[in-house]
């Protein structure tokens, strides 16, 4: 379940910025479709990947998983 807690963080955080898959994807230098993918929780993203997404954030790689971790949790009560 951390697929889909991972892709609704990303989601919802990639909307706060107003970026369009196709937008965040081109910062991310990540095709659309694997965006999209990613915030289905159909693909799981490697820390590389992981690395790139937070840059085009702007949150830190640690506050990211806290978010994924507390999204977990919510879906799991």
């Amino acid at each position: 379940m951390i697929d889909k807690a991972f892709a609704v963080v990303l989601r919802r955080l990639r909307i706060q910025k107003g970026l369009s898959q196709e937008e965040f994807g081109f910062e991310a230098n990540l095709h659309r479709t694997y965006v999209s993918q990613l915030e289905r929780g159909l693909k799981s993203p490697s820390l590389k990947t992981l690395h790139k997404i937070s840059i085009v954030l702007e949150i830190s790689l640690t506050d990211l998983m806290a978010l994924v971790e507390q999204e977990s949790n919510v879906q799991s009560e």
